[in-house]
């Protein structure tokens, strides 16, 4: 008798775990086919459309006959514009050998823990973090170790919490700032102390600064790899053109970094997925370029949604919320909202809190517990201010109805 076909599958995909974002945006599809009108705050995309000039650069690529294979790291042109870019906005020069060009920069993280993670090597997540890191870790033999953030810090990473849970199997540390789901942004003196620790402890670093430009202070996002050059040395930088530009589903990452992990990166792209979509690196190249004027209406709507947003759960009691210094996401703490029940069913964890405000008030968010907080919840503030107000009204009336 032939084994049932689930059997034959990899004992390693035993290790993934559905991702929360993605289930609660398949249930509230779901409701909405049903023709019942759910509001959902669960993804992480930019609400605003790519902008026309981004659109016309892949129209004349298209129009040029531009659709065939490219060099698998990247045409000549876009690494010359991120090259330019990462010059411009943080000082750092790279060779066009030391950056490569991917699907995303969710592909460019996989690679990079590819290339560079053995099995038993410990990664070390400052937690909360984005959920696909662990499982990234875990598909590549690693062990991911969290470091919590408290909220009284603004989720900022504490450098003697990072100290104290080194060993000798640790190998790599991932930062994200700003912080998805937090929007916490690490401070520069922070960062001086952690490039302290990689260097004493032979550490490698990756950089995801994907919100990189989605930042309501008045100075630049710091990057550790801009600290010291010995750190920068150690140090891949993630970044792309999706969250800033609203080009999700181009989907164009990049890495930069040390040129023999890089070229090792661009081997293992190589015999996977080879180059990137010709026609997106070529909008890539004008949005990198000259995307910003169009970048700053959509930063400012972005700011403008998160401060109402963090007024309107600041006043639901049970809730508080701080505000994000960047990316756009809330992460409202609800454990004043535990324990209580709903026509005398208990809530006792943010699952089943996300499920009453779906099945209740027709909102979707996410629970904080697979991004390392069972008291909070993410939601993204990438929607329309009225879309938003509605929301907020929705989660403030069912709420009310808690015993």
């Amino acid at each position: 008798m032939k084994p049932p076909l689930q059997d034959l599958l990899a004992s390693r995909l035993s290790l993934l775990k559905p991702s929360p974002t993605l289930l609660l945006a398949a249930r509230a599809r779901e409701l909405k086919m049903q023709g019942i009108d759910v509001l959902d705050f669960s993804g992480g995309e930019p609400d605003f459309d790519t902008p026309d000039p981004i659109k016309h650069a892949a129209i004349q690529a298209l129009e040029e006959g531009f659709t065939k294979y490219t060099a698998v790291g990247g045409i000549p042109e876009l690494k010359e514009a991120i090259k330019e870019k990462f010059l411009r906005d943080q000082g750092l020069e790279f060779h066009p050998r030391s950056i490569v060009v991917s699907n995303g920069a969710k592909h460019s993280l996989f690679q990079i823990f590819q290339v560079l993670v053995n099995p038993g090597d410990q990664v070390l997540l400052p937690t909360p973090a984005w959920v696909s890191y662990p499982d990234q870790i875990l598909l590549n033999q690693g062990d991911p170790v969290f470091i919590n953030c408290r909220e009284e810090d603004g989720f900022r990473i504490d450098p003697d919490a990072l100290r104290e849970i080194l060993t000798p199997r640790t190998k790599i540390l991932v930062l994200n700032s700003p912080n998805n789901p937090t929007g916490a942004i690490i401070d520069k003196k922070r960062l001086e102390r952690i490039g302290e620790i990689v260097l004493q402890n032979n550490l490698l670093v990756i950089s995801d600064e994907i919100y990189e430009k989605i930042n309501y202070s008045n100075d630049p996002v710091p990057s550790i790899a801009t600290i010291d050059k010995s750190v920068g040395d150690r140090t891949i930088i993630v970044n792309g053109v999706s969250k800033t530009y609203a080009m999700t589903g181009w989907r164009i990452g990049y890495a930069a970094g040390p040129r023999e992990i890089m070229e090792a990166i661009d081997a293992v792209q190589s015999q996977t997925s080879s180059n990137p979509n010709s026609i997106a690196q070529k909008a890539a190249v004008f949005a990198i370029r000259s995307g910003e004027q169009y970048f700053e209406p959509m930063l400012a709507e972005y700011r403008r949604r998160r401060d109402w947003v963090v007024g309107a759960f600041n006043h639901i009691k049970g809730i508080r919320c701080i505000a994000p210094e960047g990316a756009f996401y809330v992460f409202p703490n609800i454990s004043g909202l535990l324990g209580h029940s709903y026509k005398g069913v208990p809530i006792q964890t943010a699952y089943e809190l996300a499920e009453f405000f779906l099945d209740v008030a027709r909102v979707a968010m996410v629970p904080g517990t697979p991004f390392g907080s069972p008291v909070h919840m993410r939601m993204s503030y990438a929607a329309s201010l009225s879309s938003l107000q509605e929301g907020l009204k929705r989660i403030a009336d069912a709420v009310s109805l808690l015993e």
